[in-house]
């Protein structure tokens, strides 16, 4: 499956992308990255390049995908200097966490722009490449966040939420023309936004997001990539993961039960 393949990594530099992207190269892939930060970008190039068997090339693609017109330019670039694409992984995006009223609405309309029309944008550039090329295929990166809320996280769990649906309707819309779409849920795991967001979480949201302790970013990485060599459209990393979205899945009212009761026991920690 991924043995001479074409694949589009948003959020390539670093984190998860740049942690899926060294197991592709090591699967013989070539890739195109794509992020904001061009420095960032270059070095990751630099080191994934020095991987390579002959043959396999490392690209990269300075964009911001929540601008359209920068998406649809570079998915042209790419399809000119790589190769039309296989496999596309939706993977950049951003957190932020506080309470509702604290958050601005430039903080839900960043977040959503990024997280959600991020995604969206990608898939919009890259399924008339794969319908004339007679299939490929997409990779949502969500989050548990997008199957149940948890606290501070109103504008993440938005973008996530929203995400989720369109992806379950891209799967629906596309398997007909042999476009196979997957979607990601992992819970917290070891990342760069993660420790920035340690610097200033609220401590409930500490408490109800780490229900689930935090996954190594090499345990994620692997789960996602054997889910999708599996063809699993649904892939939650780590079983404990599994297990708290199945338990929300059969008895919500007992889930939200549980996370009031942690909610109140740091209220009542704090005095």
């Amino acid at each position: 499956m991924f043995d001479k393949a074409v694949i589009i990594i948003t959020g390539g530099s670093s984190g998860l992308g740049k942690a899926l992207a060294k197991r592709f190269i090591l699967k013989r892939a070539s890739l195109a990255l794509i992020a904001r930060n061009e420095k960032k970008l270059s070095a990751t190039r630099e080191e994934l390049t020095a991987l390579c068997t002959p043959g396999q090339k490392v690209m990269v693609f300075p964009c911001d995908v929540s601008d359209y017109d920068c998406v649809e330019q570079t998915f042209k670039t790419i399809v000119e200097t790589l190769s039309v694409p296989d496999i596309l992984i939706n993977n950049a995006g951003i957190l932020r966490e506080g309470r509702f009223e604290k958050l601005s609405l430039s903080t839900f309309r960043e977040t959503m722009n990024i997280d959600f029309f991020g995604a969206l944008h990608c898939a919009k550039a890259v399924i008339p490449l794969f319908m004339k090329k007679g299939g490929g295929r997409i990779v949502n990166i969500s989050s548990l966040g997008g199957r149940m809320a948890s606290y501070g996280y109103s504008a993440y769990c938005s973008s996530k939420f929203a995400l989720v649906g369109l992806t379950d309707t891209l799967r629906a819309e596309l398997k007909p023309h042999n476009i196979n779409v997957h979607l990601v849920c992992p819970g917290e795991f070891d990342s760069p936004m993660v420790e920035e967001l340690n610097i200033y979480r609220t401590e409930e949201n500490r408490v109800v997001t780490q229900t689930v302790p935090v996954l190594p970013l090499d345990v994620v990485a692997d789960e996602v990539l054997r889910g999708i060599g599996k063809g699993r459209y649904l892939i939650i990393p780590g079983w404990m993961s599994r297990l708290l979205d199945l338990g929300y899945r059969l008895s919500p009212r007992i889930s939200r039960l549980i996370v009031d009761y942690q909610i109140n026991r740091v209220s009542v920690e704090k005095g």
